[in-house]
């Protein structure tokens, strides 16, 4: 399946056609669709009548928001709560796994901090966390299956996608291994869900989290965390929300303390969330399934797949990003001799980027071209080509 870019540009993207900016940075924030701005808006105006706000208004848009992410990711509903960020979904696992003082939580070192600190903090419960060295700063896939057979492992924590050098890991692998040895699996998704495809189901994954703000194409402030439905029931929330127990949809009888969980997810919710960021984080999320999370991906993987080429017959560049495809999702990262000098032209020439661990990332998504990676290579090199 393909899509007109040309059109998605016009539609949704303006400044995109207009060429205000080639805009390859969405591994650190995406920009909003103009139908996302559009909902948004329409509810803040609702907002300011708010006798205009129905319950419905409301929690409908969570509802909706729920089901729109079971749908990318190979869910039910039932198996997802909505966060306002990843590091929420991650503490999520970190508190609620039933995990004690002795046991370990092994993960890659240089992983981004979301999923280290929540981790980090439990060694003074008595539970350690195990980073396993990286070789030459990619993670080390063996050693982390090494790692797992370590004394007193539970759990294995890793990013989907690696925020600085774009790897990729291989989840079905690893939860496999998980599953063979009875550790839980935690993933978060945040640099490759909305540029990759995903099934938790069949990468066998305990826990997810993913915040909206990058890949999705959505408001800061937006999220969610899956929870594999066979430990939904079995995990209890370390902090309680006051509509995450059963009853409490019916507003006129919130007295009628029952203090017994939902069923699903939604005990793991705290609200009150931030509906009209959630009606722009629906339409964002629709809009990707609009378009096809394959079509997407495809179409992100023939920009990177020639940036990657580009750059590995030049001498005077280094990939960073693994060169396999399959270990690579939206994120390319380059190593130039100068890597602050080669941002700094970048920046003057009005491409936006990121410089992350001694390399320039480029991120592009499904409404950018491949002459807009191609320009930004030229720069990066010094030539202008």
């Amino acid at each position: 399946m393909t899509y007109d870019v040309q059109a998605l540009r016009e539609r949704e993207f303006a400044w995109a056609s207009r060429g205000e900016c080639i805009y390859l940075n969405n591994a650190s924030t995406g920009p909003l669709p103009r139908r996302t701005l559009e909902a948004i808006g329409e509810f803040n105006r609702k907002r300011s009548r708010p006798w205009e706000v129905s319950d419905e208004d409301q929690f409908g848009v969570l509802r909706r928001g729920r089901e729109l992410v079971a749908r990318l990711i190979g869910s039910s509903p039932a198996d997802v709560a909505l966060m306002v960020n990843t590091t929420y979904g991650i503490n999520i696992a970190a508190r609620c796994l039933p995990l004690r003082s002795g046991d370990v939580v092994v993960a890659h070192d240089r992983e981004f901090p979301a999923n280290v600190y929540p981790w980090a903090a439990l060694e003074r419960m008595g539970v350690g966390f195990v980073r396993v060295p990286t070789v030459d700063g990619m993670p080390d896939d063996a050693a982390l299956e090494r790692a797992m057979d370590g004394r007193g492992v539970r759990a294995v924590t890793t990013s989907w996608v690696q925020f600085s050098t774009g790897h990729r890991a291989d989840l079905e692998r690893i939860g496999r291994l998980c599953r063979e040895r009875g550790l839980f699996f935690v993933v978060d998704a945040i640099q490759g869900l909305g540029a990759a495809p995903l099934d938790v189901r069949q990468c066998g994954v305990d826990v997810l989290a993913c915040g909206g703000q990058k890949w999705l194409l959505s408001p800061w402030g937006s999220g969610f965390v899956y929870v594999k439905p066979e430990l939904v029931q079995s995990l209890e929330p370390s902090v309680v929300g006051w509509m995450a127990t059963r009853g409490t949809d019916d507003f006129t009888r919130l007295v009628d303390y029952d203090f017994a969980w939902h069923d699903d997810a939604r005990r793991f919710e705290v609200i009150t969330l931030p509906y009209q960021d959630f009606a722009g984080f629906n339409e964002s999320v629709a809009l990707l399934h609009e378009l096809g999370p394959e079509a997407i991906a495809a179409h992100i993987e023939g920009i990177v797949d020639q940036a990657v080429a580009w750059t590995l017959e030049r001498s005077d560049l280094r990939l960073v990003t693994p060169a396999d495809r399959r270990r690579r999702a939206g994120i390319i990262s380059i190593a130039p001799r100068d890597p602050p000098a080669a941002s700094e032209r970048l920046t003057r020439s009005g491409i936006a980027h990121s410089l992350r661990e001694g390399a320039v990332r480029l991120s592009p998504h499904c409404y950018n071209t491949p002459e807009e990676m191609m320009r930004a290579l030229g720069i990066l090199a010094g030539d202008g080509s």
